[in-house]
């Protein structure tokens, strides 16, 4: 088969968007039309860690980048639906990362602390998180929330410094608990979730503070076709 319909998008897949906190977020079930070919494809090929997992920064787990045709294909669909449903201007040219598989590898013992709390992906405002679950509902989801001391759900250019100073006396004070964040704590008020399944692609701004939610117990597991698998794409506009 042609590998660019091997990676096809369904068009019968309808968009959900998802409030939550002050912000939208996008949801799309059923997305690939053989998304079984993505998973054979990372099963296929040996994963690389994450940029700066030995120092225990970013994410915590190893990465294989992406077929090209999945990365065209996807990038191709969404531009439009991204610029429209999110409120980016038009005119704007879309700027895209490499597009990579995922794999949770670091048990919660040996995360560091920035690891152990949400996360800003980005604080440009147009800077789109694209996720693809290659996985079950068994192993999560994607969490937002709200810093407590700050009030802030979207750290920006003119709020970062602030964030940072905050966040960093914070964790400095009281190391968070040696695990991987779920529910709200001391510092982070959960505001909501997208949980995971197989053939779901979920889109929301860098900006928000996130953070995988796992299963210990399952999610930390480098084959393919039992760990949380998911693609990531990011975008900037």
């Amino acid at each position: 088969m042609n590998e660019q319909l091997l990676y096809a998008i369904n068009p019968h897949a309808t968009i959900e968007r998802i409030t939550l906190g002050d912000h939208t977020l996008l949801c799309i079930d059923n997305f690939l039309q053989n998304p079984q070919a993505m998973v054979d494809f990372a099963s296929r090929y040996r994963f690389e860690p994450y940029p700066g997992l030995a120092e225990k920064k970013g994410y915590p787990g190893i990465r294989l980048k992406a077929p090209e045709d999945y990365s065209y294909n996807i990038t191709t669909h969404l531009e439009p639906i991204l610029k429209q449903e999110l409120n980016i201007p038009a005119q704007l040219d879309i700027r895209k990362s490499v597009c990579v598989f995922s794999l949770i590898a670091l048990a919660p013992e040996v995360l560091s602390p920035q690891q152990r709390t949400p996360h800003f992906d980005a604080s440009t405002p147009n800077h789109i998180a694209v996720l693809l679950y290659l996985c079950g509902e068994e192993h999560g989801g994607t969490a937002f929330y709200r810093h407590n001391a700050t009030g802030l759900q979207q750290i920006t250019a003119e709020n970062r410094e602030h964030y940072l100073d905050v966040y960093y006396d914070e964790i400095n004070k009281l190391r968070p608990r040696q695990e991987y964040f779920g529910e709200s704590s001391e510092f982070f008020t959960k505001i909501g979730m997208i949980s995971a399944r197989f053939n779901r692609l979920v889109a929301y701004r860098g900006s928000l503070l996130h953070s995988p939610y796992i299963n210990p117990a399952l999610s930390i597991d480098t084959n393919p076709r039992s760990g949380r698998l998911t693609v990531n794409t990011f975008y900037d506009f």
